[in-house]
């Protein structure tokens, strides 16, 4: 056997080797790549940075050693000093809200193809051509960020979830979706009720920033367990649903393909769900590299919890509290009247600042003083539903559905809230059999008797007046018991 052909096995297993390790170097980049701090063509420049190490010629270049393949020759890499460990970076001192959201990030560490950093990449563009949004999102953010921090810090969940109202609701506090999800959140109702967020006509909880925080917070924690912390795949069941992300997966197994997030063949706005969220998530890491600026947030609560423990006007809260009746609705948008009740919830938000002395002034206020009589009704003797129904402008299901009452029987001295927006349209005295009304201006027998369904010759008959007569203002009526 000749030396040559001794030497070319040697050779070719020796070249193989190398490419193997090549590859699994260029693959290592990939997989290592952070989301935060690196773009995406990164990946190219490390992979031909590794490759410098092995270079590749035909055999008739100038040097050649006895051991060279007669087909390929392997150059010897350049050598090398050695290289100190990294220390590591020193933690940032957390100055107001951004920092501690930064510093709570886990996903930096995601294992992204440079495909799918293309995608979060994207996305990043696209919030850089739209500062306004950016600013926007500060803004709105403010009141709230702070508590969404306690709450995802003490869960332990990754703190880039804190901006994921921003992907929802553009922290819009009433941005509701044609799925019928409301609030931050964007709770759809069967999922609010699920996490225990009450809904009916005084109070919506997925609303309540204080409920629906601490409901999405726990069943994104249920997502994460759900698919042994692949946070990718738990952020896209929040968003689709966890039924859809199945059906996805189980395609793809029939396939043999990928069953990652990101191999999932799923709707366009759920493919781009968690890019997005990324792309913000990196922004707000490095603000000021990519000129955004940031709005001053405090890392301090914005507001404090207070029990009220009976009903109150949402008005004269506001006044007790010296806000405006939009900075209180802005903490506080999950009562659908302008008053609070037992159907709903006694707990308020209060900016933090004016939070001590609303509890001092709530307490000298008395119960009566705290409902505008407008807003309730004190059945009298006589009245029934019907008749309160009309007196107000409203309907009785309103006033059972506003008064949790499970049948139309009502009793004496009971009071009853009167739905928001209804206004009492006569004064009258309720007698045992009969009622007085005071003509107003432009008052008709026939107006009269449609208010109180009874006929105008009854009313002409209680009065024994005739039809004919015009009724004059101030005038008082008997109009009898329907």
């Amino acid at each position: 056997m000749s030396k040559t052909n001794s030497v070319r096995p040697t050779s070719y297993l020796l070249y193989l080797s190398i490419l193997m390790a090549t590859g699994c170097a260029e693959q290592s980049v990939v997989k290592r790549l952070s989301i935060y701090d690196t773009p995406s063509s990164a990946v190219q420049q490390k992979t031909q940075a590794n490759r410098k190490h092995f270079r590749i010629a035909p055999i008739n270049s100038a040097a050649s050693s006895v051991t060279e393949s007669p087909v390929f020759r392997i150059e010897q890499p350049s050598v090398q000093t050695k290289q100190e460990p990294k220390a590591e970076p020193a933690k940032k001192e957390i100055k107001n809200a951004w920092d501690r959201l930064a510093s709570l990030y886990q996903l930096s560490d995601l294992e992204l193809s440079p495909k799918d950093h293309l995608r979060i990449n994207q996305q990043l563009k696209q919030y850089l051509n739209d500062p306004h949004f950016l600013s926007t999102i500060q803004e709105r953010a403010k009141p709230y960020l702070h508590f969404i921090l306690d709450e995802i810090e003490s869960q332990n969940l990754p703190g880039e979830l804190a901006l994921l109202p921003a992907i929802e609701s553009s922290y819009r506090i009433h941005a509701k979706s044609r799925s019928k999800a409301l609030g931050l959140w964007q709770f759809i109702p069967a999922t609010g009720r699920l996490f225990g967020l009450k809904q009916n006509g005084w109070y919506d909880g997925r609303k309540d920033i204080y409920k629906s925080t601490q409901a999405a917070t726990k069943y994104l924690g249920q997502l994460s367990r759900l698919y042994d912390d692949d946070w990718s795949l738990a952020l896209a069941a929040y968003n689709v649903g966890k039924g859809n992300i199945k059906k996805a997966r189980h395609k793809n197994r029939q396939k043999n393909l990928p069953t990652d997030y990101w191999s999932l063949p799923l709707p366009r706005e759920t493919r781009n769900y968690v890019p997005r969220l990324l792309a913000l998530a990196k922004i707000f890491a490095n603000a000021e590299k990519y000129g955004v600026p940031l709005l001053d947030v405090s890392n301090e609560p914005y507001f404090s919890v207070v029990d009220i423990k009976s009903p109150l006007d949402i008005p004269i809260a506001a006044k007790i509290a010296k806000m405006s009746v939009k900075d209180f609705v802005i903490l506080n948008p999950a009562f659908k009247r302008s008053s609070i009740n037992k159907q709903g919830s006694y707990r308020l938000l209060v900016e933090k600042s004016k939070a001590k002395r609303f509890k001092r002034k709530l307490a000298l206020t008395a119960k009566r003083d705290r409902v505008k009589p407008s807003s309730l009704h004190k059945i009298r003797k006589g009245e029934s539903l019907s008749t309160i129904a009309r007196l107000y402008g409203t309907s009785i299901r309103a006033l059972r559905k506003d008064n949790e009452l499970s049948s139309s029987r009502i009793k004496i001295g009971q009071r009853l809230y009167i739905p928001y927006g209804a206004k009492r349209k006569s004064a009258y005295i309720a007698k045992s059999k009969k009622r007085t009304y005071t003509v107003k201006k432009g008052d008709t027998f026939w107006e009269i008797a449609k208010q109180f369904s009874v006929r105008s010759k009854d009313i002409a008959r209680w009065n024994r007046i005739s039809l004919a007569k015009a009724l004059q203002p101030g005038q008082k009526l008997i109009i009898k018991k329907s």
